[in-house]
Formats: C-alpha cells, sequence, structure tokens
C-alpha cells in the first residue's frame, strides 16, 4: 500500500510504502479509507511515536519503519526516492492505555477514564477511548468503581503484573511454535529462525520474550515484571580469552627468563645486528677468507693529487 501527502506549492506529494496485514487485501474500501496516522505516546519512552489508526474497524497498529540507504520505491509511475519500508502490526491498546493509569495513579484515587485519558502533547489519545471492548481490558490493569452509573477506575499492579506474564507466556508459546532460536549466544537486537530448538532452556524463553514486552511498557514496571516472573539476575558477559601478548600494567613485571646469562658482549652485537640491512646481514654471512681488502686496490701508488 501507497500513502501520499500533500506536497504543497505544486510539488509532487511524498508518498510512503506500507506493509499491512493480509486482511485489508479484502477490507471494503470504507475500512481501507478510515486508516489515519496519529501521534501518540511511546509506553516505554514516554515520547512520541507514530501508530494507525482505523477509524472504520477501530484498531490500532503500531509503525515500525525499516530503512535502506541508496533505494528508492517505483510507484505507479512515480519514483519515491528514500526507500522507506513502513510496517504496520496490530497492537494492544492497553499499552498504551496503561501509560496513562500509571500516571494518574500518583493522585492515589479513582478517576473517570476521561480524566484519566488526558494529555496536551498527544492531543490524539482520546481515539483510544473510541476502540471496540474498551471496557472488557480495562480490568486486566485497574480496579473498578460505579458510582450512579457511572465508572472510575484506579491503576492496580498487581492485576498489571499478573495481565503482563500472560502476555509473556503467550510470547513464549508464539516463539516455540514458529522455532525461533533465543538461546543465550544469539540474543541480540535480531533473532533469527532454527528447527534446532531442544537446546534452548525455558528461562532463555522467558527471559527473550521478557525483553520484548519489556519495550511496551516503563523500565520500573519491566524490572518489577522481572521479579514476578522469577527471573534470575542477568549473568555478566563472559570474559573474553586470556591475550597472549603482555598487557600493560604499572605493576612491575617479573622476567620469565634469566637474562643475565646474556654478557655485554652479546648485547652489543645483538644491538649492532639488530640495525643492520637485510642485505648487510646475508653479507656479513659470507666466508670472507683469501679475499683482500677493498683497500687494497686503492693504495699509495694509486694515488694521483693534482694542483691548481
Amino acid at each position: 500500500m501507497a500513502g501520499g501527502g500533500d506536497g504543497g506549492d505544486g510539488a509532487r506529494a511524498r508518498q510512503h510504502v506500507f506493509l499491512l496485514p493480509e486482511y485489508f487485501k479484502d477490507a471494503s474500501k470504507k475500512a481501507k479509507s478510515g486508516l489515519m496516522i496519529v501521534k501518540l505516546v511511546n509506553p516505554c519512552t514516554g515520547e512520541g511515536a507514530m501508530y494507525l489508526f482505523n477509524m472504520y474497524l477501530q484498531q490500532l497498529f503500531e509503525i515500525k519503519v525499516f530503512k535502506e540507504k541508496h533505494h528508492s520505491w517505483f510507484i505507479n509511475q512515480s519514483v519515491q526516492s528514500g526507500g522507506l519500508l513502513h510496517f504496520a502490526t496490530p497492537m494492544d491498546p492497553l499499552f498504551l492505555l496503561l501509560h496513562y493509569f500509571i500516571k494518574a495513579d500518583k493522585e492515589g484515587k479513582f478517576q473517570p477514564l476521561d480524566q484519566v485519558v488526558v494529555d496536551d502533547t498527544f492531543p490524539n489519545c482520546i481515539l483510544l477511548l473510541k476502540l471496540r471492548e474498551l471496557e472488557k481490558l480495562l480490568p486486566h490493569v485497574t480496579e473498578e468503581k460505579e458510582i450512579g452509573n457511572k465508572k472510575y477506575y484506579k491503576y492496580s499492579k498487581e492485576k498489571t503484573l499478573k495481565w503482563l506474564g500472560k502476555k509473556v507466556n503467550q510470547t513464549v508459546a508464539a516463539l516455540k511454535n514458529n522455532n525461533v532460536n533465543v538461546s543465550a549466544h544469539v540474543q541480540s537486537t535480531a533473532f533469527f529462525s532454527s528447527c534446532q530448538t531442544s537446546n534452548d532452556k525455558e528461562e532463555d524463553y522467558i527471559r527473550y520474550a521478557h525483553g520484548l514486552i519489556s519495550d511496551y511498557i516503563p523500565k520500573e514496571l519491566s524490572d518489577d515484571l522481572s521479579k514476578y516472573l522469577k527471573l534470575p539476575e542477568t549473568p555478566p558477559p563472559l570474559s573474553a580469552p586470556p591475550s597472549k601478548k603482555v598487557k600493560l600494567s604499572h605493576e612491575p613485571v617479573e622476567a620469565k627468563e634469566d637474562y643475565t646469562k646474556f654478557n655485554t658482549k652479546d648485547l652489543k652485537t645483538e644491538k649492532k645486528n639488530s640495525k643492520m640491512t637485510a642485505a648487510q646481514k646475508a653479507l656479513a654471512k659470507v666466508d670472507k677468507s683469501g679475499m683482500k681488502s677493498i683497500d687494497s686496490f686503492f693504495g699509495a701508488k694509486n694515488k694521483r693529487v693534482g694542483k691548481i
């Protein structure tokens, strides 16, 4: 799918390439036209991030951007430079709502939903209140009270950890079903598929899934989730193999050989030879017995000195 924007002043509109879930292929025109890009809070960092919102289906999508240098797209009869590829994947909106409930919990009281989900920096957060089955999601992370036919909510850390624990278990199951190798030696910012998962420990799966979920929650909550899952502290990285080179240090180094067995003459000879070129060293090894010195060819009788 390619989307565009108004370039203004007759300039050609910039277009973007999106990869959407397959079911959009058969979706109605109304569903497709209901897509809009909005800026909402990133629940992990608290900063702004771009999301795709479907007004018709009332769905939220996370946008990830893949960029390659020196690439362009051919879109219909035009060429769009930049080579950006946007991935839109469905996202549980409760992660974003959780950000506001944690923030509102500082007041320590029950509040109506429209007073919790308020953000002057990201006013489009009110779109979250229009999502379908919203009331079914909130009990996973909040305590609820109803007074005069109006509901009030308050953040529940206990319920949230339980809900996040289920998310981790679901992620572990998905990793196993897709044969994703998560063993310690391949844990990094990327992962790859492998048919050999028998060597992966259950702890590796849980730790990896915890890392993925932590991209959607604050650091403090991530630490609490790690304790809830009873994950041991991350082991320190394996030390590098000892180097054969002598390490630089301010401490005196003990000699491994007795250098006193070399006399002064040997040291001078060694020092002199170290300054000789390869040709000079080769010439020094030649047997010179029976050879005349080059000075003998330039004796006093051969000298002719003239005066001016």
